[in-house]
């Protein structure tokens, strides 16, 4: 007999006689939608829309596998959604549209916002996942969450934010290079300048080397090149830029460095390698040059992993009722999520276990709190 997948419907109430069946089926429910219809506010009080999210994928960019189409997603998505209930009670379920079209994607999650809290995206190949997530932030009154570009941002920031403090570094005075300037990329560096990094010290980079204004680039890259490595100080390729560098963060492709491109960054480096599931360079040969090593893995310590951050986030903006996500909640999810720690961390425990007591309401208390301040 097959598993019929990770998650499934329970009922709330109790469903046992005619009577029950009076109250919440027909007739009684009759009454709850005659309000509904009087006042839309009541829908995000009374059903499931207060606690649910839909998980929007068209497997376009699916883990480390690539495009694998949106039936291939579907697993994938319900482990998402069994990881929101495990860990925040936040009800989910995984939506894989046929059409890969960033315009039928709006449509699709426009079309199903009637009934979910929160959207989340999930697995959509760059560029057009800027393109969705950006039309689906201004156009509906929920809240729109990628995970690959707000939860990779959000957990790298946090676990940055611990190694600083461990080698005696500020924000405005590290030098970053981040490798990838795709999703998680672009959205590690617009979050490095929400939190105080200096543009002029960090350089994003991409196959062909660091972005720069003089490099024949559009979209979310000529953002990055206008926005970043200000004075265009830093050309060249991947390994050029990480001269001098404090801070290396992967989000791109294994096996990108040794870890003699390592020796030429700066003393007491950092080193973030997050390709999944081979990392930039060898976590050993890394540790052989910088005092503190992270990667995606489960295996290795330190691992920087977006689990840490979406449970919290959703139950935070399911709690608050945003209406959207800004780079204020962002900020408090990534603060709660390195205070979360504790205070006895050390190089090799830079970030909590998703299973640590009080991540979740610890965070969801961040955001809910900079929504209302928002």
């Amino acid at each position: 007999m097959s598993s019929r997948g990770k998650i499934q419907v329970t009922t709330r109430v109790r469903l046992d006689d005619p009577d029950d069946l009076a109250e919440h089926y027909t007739p009684g429910v009759a009454e709850l939608a005659k309000r509904v219809a009087e006042d839309p506010s009541v829908l995000a009080r009374e059903t499931v829309r207060s606690n649910s999210v839909a998980i929007v994928s068209d497997g376009s960019a699916l883990l480390g596998l690539g495009d694998q189409g949106p039936a291939a997603a579907l697993p994938v998505m319900e482990g998402k959604a069994a990881l929101l209930k495990r860990f925040a009670d936040v009800d989910a379920w995984p939506i894989c549209p046929v059409s890969r079209e960033p315009e039928d994607l709006v449509r699709t999650a426009k079309d199903l916002a009637t009934s979910f809290g929160a959207i989340n995206l999930e697995d959509i190949a760059a560029p057009r996942c800027f393109t969705i997530e950006r039309q689906l932030h201004d156009e509906l009154d929920v809240p729109v969450f990628h995970d690959d570009q707000h939860g990779t941002a959000v957990a790298v920031l946090a676990a940055l934010h611990n190694a600083l403090k461990l080698t005696d570094r500020t924000p405005g005075d590290t030098s970053v290079v981040i490798s990838g300037a795709g999703a998680a990329g672009s959205a590690i560096a617009r979050l490095l300048l929400k939190a105080d990094f200096s543009a002029e010290r960090i350089v994003v980079c991409d196959s062909k080397g660091a972005l720069h204004s003089e490099r024949d680039l559009t979209g979310e890259k000529q953002w990055l090149a206008e926005n970043t490595n200000r004075g265009d100080a830093v050309r060249g390729s991947l390994q050029d830029a990480l001269r001098d560098a404090d801070v290396f963060i992967g989000v791109s492709v294994g096996g990108l460095l040794k870890g003699d491109d390592l020796a030429r960054m700066a003393d007491r480096a950092i080193v973030f390698a997050l390709a999944n599931p081979d990392p930039e360079v060898d976590p050993d040969a890394a540790h052989e040059h910088a005092e503190i090593v992270a990667t995606g893995r489960s295996d290795l310590p330190n691992q920087i992993n977006n689990v840490l951050v979406f449970p919290g986030m959703f139950r935070g903006l399911l709690d608050s009722g945003a209406a959207k996500v800004t780079a204020r909640m962002l900020l408090a999810a990534s603060h709660a999520l390195a205070a979360a720690v504790g205070d006895d961390f050390d190089r090799e425990h830079i970030v909590p276990s998703v299973f640590a007591e009080g991540l979740v309401p610890a965070i969801a208390e961040g955001v809910a709190g900079a929504a209302e301040n928002d």
